[in-house]
């Protein structure tokens, strides 16, 4: 690769550049900024895992993220990235390393540490008001923080999350507000989830990794959850978003995985 220039390859919603040495946080930003992507990343070599990862939305640089941390790896090994162990990628990020499972048909990440805590009653009222959720709906509440911080409501059933109106709550005055509820058993997902008021100025996120990472560690963690499940995303705006999550019994992690695809590679001269 020649000075001045950057490989790139891009996915759905996030754009990798690779070896982005001799780029600071300000260059980094203003490219993502023109690029308008959800989120733009930049791989830099790491002393303590396979590869570090920086990651800009077009207006601020995110801690951890789903979408970039699988795009990234997927980039990466595309241009011919070695992992030092077999079938496991070690990705740093701001929120620490995040080992990635690149064994199976399917990527999967290993979930972030998440803190759970109780959501403030004032924040589940005044959220709940806004959707015009009754309180007979919502099963159970928190506030989960896995690098982000994630307000999440569990309803009573998918059919409870996907008649939420997204549009009556937006960003600033509302963030990252995550609804999870259960499809009817033998149903192709076991469960539907939506996030609303995302920052990037969209009514809602047609998927996000890191929300169900959040999700999945609260749910396992309570004895919830004690199998695989499949989550569904992005069905009240027409996407077909699926999350393969598992949990591995000996270690406690839970493994979140999505399909990536690349899409257009190119070189690009600053």
């Amino acid at each position: 690769m020649r000075p001045g220039e950057l490989k790139l390859v891009t996915g759905v919603l996030e754009l990798a550049l690779e070896d982005a040495r001799g780029l600071d946080a300000e260059a980094m930003q203003a490219l993502a900024l023109q690029f308008n992507l959800s989120e733009t990343t930049f791989v830099l070599p790491s002393e303590r895992a396979t590869a570090s990862v920086r990651i800009f939305t077009p207006t601020f640089e995110m801690p951890f993220a789903g979408h970039p941390t699988l795009g990234s790896c997927a980039a990466w090994r595309h241009l011919g990235g070695k992992s030092r162990r077999p079938g496991v990628v070690r990705q740093e990020c701001g929120v620490g390393i995040v080992d990635i499972d690149v064994s199976g048909a399917v990527t999967a990440f290993a979930a972030p540490k998440t803190t759970i805590a109780q959501l403030a009653p004032e924040k589940r009222d005044v959220i709940t008001a806004a959707l015009g959720l009754a309180s007979d709906r919502i099963v159970r509440t928190a506030q989960l923080a896995n690098g982000p911080v994630w307000q999440v409501l569990e309803l009573k059933s998918a059919a409870d999350v996907l008649a939420v109106d997204s549009s009556r709550i937006r960003y600033p005055e509302f963030i990252s507000v995550g609804l999870i509820g259960a499809h009817p058993p033998g149903s192709e997902c076991q469960f539907e989830t939506r996030m609303l008021a995302p920052s990037s100025g969209m009514s809602e996120d047609p998927i996000t990794g890191s929300l169900n990472a959040a999700i999945a560690e609260w749910m396992y963690g309570a004895g919830h959850w004690r199998s695989p499940v499949t989550v569904a995303q992005g069905t009240r705006i027409g996407r077909e978003g699926r999350v393969f999550i598992r949990r591995d019994d000996t270690t406690g992690i839970a493994w979140i995985g999505g399909e990536t695809r690349i899409l257009i590679e190119g070189t690009l001269t600053l």
